[in-house]
Order: C-alpha cells, then structure tokens, then sequence
C-alpha cells in the first residue's frame, strides 16, 4: 500500500486479474455491494489507487466494515465477500489455526 506519497499508479490489478483504473470503480453512490465492487475497492487500496481515508469518504463506509472486507479477501478470496457464506468462512479460518 502506499501512504504517504504523491505518486499514485494509474491502474493496479483487480480481483479477476483485469486493469482496475479510478474510472472503473464502482459509483460514490452505489447501495448495493455485491462480492465483485467489495473486491474491487479493497484490490484499490491495497495497489495504492485510493487510500482508506479516500475509501471511506468515497463510500461512506465504516472502518470497521471496510476492514471486514479486507480480512475477508485476505483469508478466503472472494468468496469470503459472501454475505450468504460468511458464518461458513469465518468457522473454516478459526478451524484451520486451532489445529
């Protein structure tokens, strides 16, 4: 991620591997998060294309709920964006580190 500095890249790799620029995030206005736009804006962040600040501005998301996606990518890719599956990944992740 970079912070603290002036250059910013112009793309950074999304979440199905295509060029992600600022033109094609999803709007400041949308309503519904779907697993492919929660994945976009955290691939956004962690390429350096937005800061979390920008993020939560942007969005008018939460800290706390943008950081929940990250950890999501983080510990099951996408799929672990799922609203319908995350009880499911959340047990499979505490699973894997208790044994």
């Amino acid at each position: 991620m970079i912070e603290n500095q002036d250059i910013r890249p112009a793309q950074v790799i999304g979440p199905l591997g295509e060029p992600l620029t600022l033109e094609d995030l999803p709007s400041p206005s949308t309503k519904r998060w779907v697993v492919r736009r929660k994945a976009e804006v955290v691939a956004a962040v962690n390429g350096g294309l937005l800061t979390i600040d920008e993020v939560l501005d942007r969005y008018t998301l939460t800290l706390e709920e943008f950081a929940s996606w990250q950890r999501a990518v983080d510990r099951s890719g996408m799929q672990g964006l799922r609203v319908t599956r995350i009880q499911h990944y959340r047990d499979l992740y505490e699973r894997q580190f208790k044994y």
